[in-house]
């Protein structure tokens, strides 16, 4: 069975199609970092503008990769939100006349949702299982039971982890999208060199903060006064990068021992989300993990950030689960992954 997957949440358009037996046939991916480069960020209405001009170009790029037909396709997939309302309403659209048109059944996606089960595409990860997800607009753990049965442990309380690297990636002067670029250039500094602030670190729960930790790496880098100083750059990127990985591993342990005090029964921990393409944390993470005797797993890095492989791959697990959406779904700018369960 073949699956059509729509992604256009943020600023990337993106159509896969997928089989029902995990082969990936296509998941083609239009960036728009240079459109919005020049103004170190998102332009929500440039972005919804690109999608309008490429989502059909794109959507006939995957059938003619996947060498398929529009008639071999069973089931059409969309992220219906939670992201920018205008390119939601892209990608949903297109999503929806394909299926009416073709009458082919439809499933709406939550954006979160494709992130959590990209490990059940790539490895079969069984349920249950406890997932790490931290992108540019979430960051969070959750225990994912089943399809649909998704419960948030905690997670930040302002700043996306994504979001905190692309802004001291900007206050670096390295440009956007800024995660890669500083981890590139984290590399060549001293991760040592300055002592940042780690919030929240010492409390024993699962709130994250990072919009202190952004402030702090902001007023270092102003006092020393060397904003063309490669090496001060360096060292500040391997910083923050190390002091981040500091406080996600302690959250993790606490994530991790928080679930076997409850008593839920899991072997796996999967990271999922852009940030879970830093390979640097990736590796601090397998480590924590590891040590807990549990099965450590990360997509590989070009599935970590938005795709649409991993939208038709949940909305067809949604599908067997005979969670079929109607045509009257609405776009949803805010959508939460969980749902609150007082047996949690």
């Amino acid at each position: 069975m073949k699956i059509l997957g729509i992604e256009s949440s943020c600023d990337d358009t993106s159509v896969a199609i997928v089989d029902s037996d995990r082969n990936i046939l296509s998941n083609i991916v239009k960036t728009q970092d240079e459109i919005h480069s020049k103004y170190k960020g998102i332009v929500p209405e440039l972005a919804a503008r690109s999608h309008i001009d490429c989502i059909d170009t794109t959507f006939r790029e995957a059938l003619s990769k996947s060498n398929s037909s529009i008639e071999e396709i069973k089931l059409i997939c969309a992220t219906a939100g939670p992201g920018l309302i205008g390119g939601l309403l892209v990608g949903l659209t297109f999503a929806k006349t394909l299926s009416q048109i073709n009458n082919l059944p439809f499933v709406a996606v939550n954006h979160l949702e494709g992130h959590a089960l990209t490990a059940r595409l790539t490895k079969n990860i069984a349920y249950p299982f406890l997932l790490l997800l931290v992108s540019g607009g979430h960051s969070n753990f959750y225990f994912i039971k089943d399809v649909n049965l998704y419960f948030n442990l905690g997670g930040t309380l302002d700043d996306a982890l994504g979001e905190a690297f692309d802004k001291v990636a900007n206050i670096l002067g390295l440009g956007f999208p800024g995660g890669p670029k500083l981890e590139v250039i984290a590399k060549k500094g001293d991760p040592d060199a300055y002592n940042f602030p780690k919030p929240l670190i010492n409390k024993n729960n699962l709130d994250l903060s990072f919009s202190g930790l952004k402030t702090a790496v902001s007023q270092k880098y102003n006092d020393l006064n060397n904003n063309n100083n490669n090496k001060v750059k360096a060292n500040i990127a391997a910083s923050f990068q190390k002091t981040i990985c500091d406080i996600i591993c302690k959250k993790l342990q606490i994530a991790i021992d928080l679930c076997n005090k409850k008593k839920f029964l899991f072997k796996n921990v999967v990271i999922a989300g852009g940030v879970a393409s830093n390979l640097i944390l990736r590796q601090k993470l397998k480590e924590i993990v590891e040590k807990e005797n549990k099965k450590y797993y990360s997509p590989p890095v070009n599935l970590c950030t938005d795709n649409a492989a991993m939208i038709a791959w949940a909305g067809y697990e949604r599908y067997k689960k005979k969670l079929i959406s109607p045509l009257s779904v609405r776009a949803l700018p805010r959508w939460a992954l969980e749902e609150r369960h007082k047996n949690i």
